[in-house]
C-alpha cells in the first residue's frame, strides 16, 4: 500500500494544479504486436492516489451529471481513493456501474470530456481510476458473489448476453428475480467477447464477471438461437417477462461495383473469426488473414481500429484506414465546447502500431482479377451545407486508386436484424428499423421488453449497460404492478 496521503506531503487543494495527468501508457509496440494480449499498461497503487487527489471535488460535477451516462459519482469515488478506502470506493462505484471492469478498459470516457479540470487543463484521469479500484475490489476479494437474500418468484428470460442483457440480468438477480440469459454463442459477452479484440479487453475480464453471475444465481443458455432452436412459445409458457438484447448487427454495407470479389469482407466477420481463434473455439466460416497482404479499411471508427490492429498481428504487408468524413481538429472547434464531448483527432493503440489515414475519401468500385479483389478506386470529397445538411460532394480530378489485397468494411451497424425471433415476437419497428418501445422499454407485446442496441441502435458499451439497467427497472415495475 502506498503511503497515507498526509504523509506523503501531498496537498490536495493544489494538486490539480502541481501534478500533471499521468496516462498509464500501452507495451512496447515491437513487443504488442505479436500477440493477442491486453495492450494498456496499469498504473499503480501510488500514482493512483496521485491522480485522485486532481479531483476539485466540484460543487457542480459535469463528470457524472453530464458525462457519465451511468452517473457514476465520481467525485466522492475520487475521495475514497485518495484515502484509500477501497471497500467504500468500491461499493460505491458499484451502485451505478454493475461492471466497471468492462468500462474501465473500453469505455471512452465520456466524463473526462466534461471534467472541470480539462476546461483549462487535462482532465483527471477518471476511466483508469475506476479500472484500478475495480481490479483493487478482485485482488481483495471485495468484489465476490452477492446473491439475493430472498427470490420474489417471478422468472424472466433475457435474449442476448452483451452488455445490455448482463445489465439486465444484474439488475434482476440481485433485486430476487429468477433470470436466464440465452446467446446463440456459446459464452456470454456479446460483440464484448466476440467483437473487441483481445488486446483491447481480455477475455478472461469477461469470464470472471460471468462466473460472479453464474455463483449469484444468474443461469446462461449459450449455443441457443431464440426462434429456431426454442420458440417463442417456448418462452411464453415458463417466464414472466421477455427481455430482447440480441444488439443492432445488422451492417451498414458498400454497395459499389465489385462488391461480391473475394477478399471484400465485413468487418465484424473478420474480428469475430480471430477471436474465435484465440479462444479455440469452431469458426463455421473460413478464417479471414491479412497476412502478408495489403489491406485498406473503409471505416474510420473503433471497428475500423480494431481490424487495423488485428490486420498488424496477422502480419499485413500495409495497412490503409480510409473515411469519409473529414480529419477532426486537434483541439475542440468553436462549435464543440466544453462540457460536450471534444470532437478532436485520436489515435488508437492500433494506429500508433503502423496504419495509414486517409480522410474526405469516397470508394466508387472495386477492382479485381480473377475474382479476387486488388484495389480500390476512390476519389477526395469536400463537405457542403445543401439545404441546412452537410454533404459530401466529390472533389473533381481527385480520383486515385488503392492497391488492396483484402478490404474490410467498418462502416457501423443500422439496427438489429429482422425476421427470426423479432418476426416471431410480432416485434413493431420505427421508421428508424428499431423496436417500438415505451418509456419503460416495453414493446407494443405486453411482456416483451427491448434493450441496449437492439432497441437503440448500435452505441457505446456504457450506454447499453445503462438503457440495460433502465428497462431492468421498467421489468421490475410492470411485474410489481401487473402481476
Amino acid at each position: 500500500m502506498s503511503p497515507a496521503p498526509q504523509e506523503s506531503g501531498m496537498n490536495k487543494e493544489r494538486a490539480f494544479l502541481d501534478i500533471p495527468r499521468q496516462e498509464p501508457g500501452y507495451r512496447p509496440a515491437e513487443e504488442r504486436i505479436r500477440d493477442y494480449r491486453a495492450v494498456e499498461l496499469l498504473l499503480d497503487e501510488q500514482e493512483v492516489v496521485r491522480q485522485a487527489a486532481r479531483c476539485m471535488d466540484c460543487g457542480t460535477p459535469f463528470c457524472h451529471g453530464y458525462g457519465c451516462t451511468l452517473n457514476n459519482v465520481i467525485p466522492e469515488l475520487n475521495t475514497h481513493v485518495y484515502y484509500q478506502r477501497w471497500r467504500q470506493a468500491f461499493e460505491l462505484l458499484e451502485q451505478k456501474n454493475p461492471f466497471p471492469e468492462f468500462t474501465g478498459r473500453i469505455c471512452p470516457a465520456l466524463c473526462e470530456g466534461s471534467c472541470v479540470v480539462g476546461l483549462h487543463g487535462e482532465a483527471v484521469t477518471i476511466r483508469q481510476i475506476e479500472l484500478f479500484v475495480a481490479e483493487k475490489a478482485f485482488e481483495l476479494g471485495i468484489a465476490g458473489p452477492r446473491p439475493p437474500a430472498a427470490r420474489v418468484g417471478r422468472k424472466i428470460a433475457i435474449i442476448g448476453a452483451g452488455p445490455a442483457g448482463l445489465a439486465v440480468a444484474h439488475t434482476l438477480n440481485r433485486a430476487g428475480f429468477d433470470t436466464m440469459v440465452f446467446d446463440n454463442a456459446h459464452h456470454p459477452g456479446g460483440l464484448m467477447r466476440y467483437g473487441i479484440p483481445d488486446f483491447k479487453m481480455e477475455k478472461r475480464i469477461i469470464q470472471r464477471r460471468v462466473d460472479l453471475m453464474h455463483a449469484e444465481g444468474v443461469r446462461f443458455e449459450g449455443g441457443v438461437e431464440v426462434g429456431r432452436d426454442i420458440s417463442t412459445r417456448y418462452l411464453w409458457d415458463r417466464f414472466d417477462a421477455i427481455v430482447l438484447a440480441g444488439g443492432a448487427r445488422a451492417p451498414r454495407d458498400l454497395a459499389v461495383p465489385g462488391r461480391s470479389l473475394q477478399g471484400v469482407h465485413l468487418a465484424l466477420d473478420y474480428l469475430v473469426g480471430q477471436n474465435l481463434i484465440n479462444a479455440g473455439e469452431k469458426n463455421d466460416q473460413p478464417a479471414i488473414t491479412a497476412a502478408g497482404k495489403n489491406v485498406v479499411v473503409v471505416g474510420g471508427g473503433d471497428t475500423g481500429a480494431d481490424c487495423v490492429g488485428t490486420a498488424i498481428r496477422q502480419g499485413a504487408k500495409s495497412v490503409t484506414q480510409v473515411e469519409i468524413l473529414p480529419q477532426p481538429p486537434r483541439a475542440r472547434a468553436d462549435g464543440n465546447p466544453w462540457p460536450q464531448w471534444p470532437m478532436t483527432y485520436r489515435e488508437s493503440s492500433s494506429h500508433k502500431e503502423g496504419c495509414s489515414r486517409k480522410w474526405n475519401i469516397t470508394t466508387h468500385e472495386f477492382i479485381g482479377s480473377d475474382g479476387r479483389v486488388t484495389a480500390l478506386k476512390c476519389a477526395e470529397v469536400e463537405w457542403k451545407n445543401a439545404g441546412g445538411r452537410l454533404t459530401p460532394v466529390e472533389k473533381p480530378g481527385t480520383g486515385f486508386t488503392l492497391e488492396a489485397d483484402l478490404v474490410l468494411l467498418a462502416m457501423g451497424f443500422t439496427g438489429p436484424v429482422k425476421g427470426g425471433m423479432l418476426e416471431q415476437f410480432g416485434i413493431t419497428f420505427d421508421n428508424r428499423g428499431l423496436p417500438v418501445r415505451d418509456a419503460s422499454g416495453m414493446t407494443q407485446q405486453v411482456g416483451v421488453f427491448a434493450a441496449g442496441d437492439m432497441a437503440t441502435g448500435a452505441t457505446l458499451v456504457i450506454k447499453a449497460m445503462a438503457d440495460g439497467i433502465r428497462v431492468a427497472k421498467g421489468v421490475m415495475s410492470w411485474l410489481t404492478q401487473s402481476k
